[in-house]
């Protein structure tokens, strides 16, 4: 994560994302890159969906990269997806 925690796209973060952020930011001040690495696996261990909406969040360019390129390495593409999940 960045040293200031600069979110930027919070549009899909909920209450309990941002009492979750507080925790990481708070692991970081406290122990430094150590606390918070391992405050992040424990997320992602614990609630995966969670750590990667917080993730995006810090993230957003990044994480839809990485979403496209794992959908791409199983053969999906956007419209499966779509079809997978209906808005």
């Amino acid at each position: 994560m960045v040293d200031d925690f600069e979110i930027i796209d919070s549009s899909r973060l909920t209450d309990a994302d941002w009492a979750k952020i507080n925790e990481l930011r708070k692991a970081h001040k406290n122990g430094g890159e150590t606390a918070l690495s391992k405050a992040l696996g424990e997320l992602m261990e614990s609630d995966p969906i969670r750590c990667s909406r917080i993730i995006g969040a810090f993230f957003p360019d990044m994480m839809r990269e990485a979403i496209k390129d794992q959908m791409a390495e199983v053969g999906m593409t956007e419209e499966d997806l779509r079809e997978m999940v209906p808005l």
